[in-house]
């Protein structure tokens, strides 16, 4: 690739360089005809193409010239600048595919619902997005002893005073039920659960303890604690309210894929609606 196959952009005072290739992947596009020095908006001073518009759009615009789709960061939000900015450059199936989902939920809510009861914490966890809890399960670990107490673990062996790991409880696909603490069998014997979640190596007793961890997990893991109340004042029950930005990728396809997409999405509609009717 020789120097005259490069291009490079000034935008807001940012440069960008990019082949002539990559512009003349969109020929439709305004951006493409910029070949051709006739638009005014693009002006070629010092060898570079400079274009008064906010250049923090620009890498989501190259990225589609680039590979027909950009991936979007889960802190972004201007979908309505990012469209705007599509089409300026006149890439109308970006702007389009935009606006058409400018308004679809991009928030993952979680529910943390926390209680004390005696000498136990129980902790329940619902979430909108499946695949989050799924994760969230492999993280924790319940360790108990006296793993045979009223015969709720009956597959582990008989009298284990060694801590044994059990699964989370998952009683749907959007929540996950766990509890920790002790349980008085004798005079002087205990059967205790323990938690730990990774990467902590720790085996918490204490359900105090244990909130605090998964707080600062959720936290870690890129949610945000807006919002506590409190459920059952009788029964003691906290909820913690937590949300999350997904990350975004928007796929463009060409006019040829896109009809076909069209037709497949439209025989799906149809679809449903005899099973409907049915």
């Amino acid at each position: 690739m020789s120097a005259q196959d490069l291009i490079t952009f000034n935008i807001g005072g940012k440069k960008f360089t990019t082949t002539l290739s990559t512009l003349r992947r969109h020929q439709d596009s305004r951006i493409a005809r910029i070949l051709d020095g006739k638009d005014t908006d693009f002006k070629v001073i010092s060898g570079q193409v400079f274009v008064d518009r906010d250049w923090t759009f620009f890498k989501y615009i190259l990225d589609y010239m680039r590979t027909d789709q950009i991936t979007l960061p889960a802190e972004f939000s201007d979908y309505n600048g990012l469209a705007q900015e599509a089409q300026f450059y006149g890439l109308y199936p970006l702007a389009l595919w935009v606006e058409r989902n400018i308004h679809r939920s991009r928030v993952e809510v979680l529910e943390l619902r926390f209680s004390v009861q005696e000498t136990h914490g129980f902790f329940r966890i619902f979430c909108s997005n499946n695949k989050t809890l799924e994760a969230l399960a492999t993280k924790i670990s319940i360790f108990v002893e006296h793993p045979n107490l009223h015969g709720n673990f009956p597959h582990l062996p008989q009298n284990s005073n060694t801590p044994r790991p059990v699964p989370v409880q998952r009683p749907s696909h959007h929540d996950l039920v766990f509890h920790c603490g002790t349980d008085q069998l004798a005079r002087d014997d205990f059967s205790a659960r323990f938690v730990t979640i990774e990467p902590d190596d720790r085996k918490l007793l204490n359900s105090t303890n244990v909130l605090g961890l998964l707080v600062d997990t959720l936290l870690k893991d890129g949610f945000r604690l807006i919002g506590t109340r409190t459920v059952s004042p009788e029964e003691k029950i906290e909820c913690y309210m937590f949300e999350r930005s997904r990350n975004t990728q928007i796929v463009v396809l060409s006019e040829t894929n896109r009809a076909e997409h069209l037709r497949r999405e439209d025989t799906q509609s149809k679809l449903g609606e005899g099973k409907t009717n049915k």
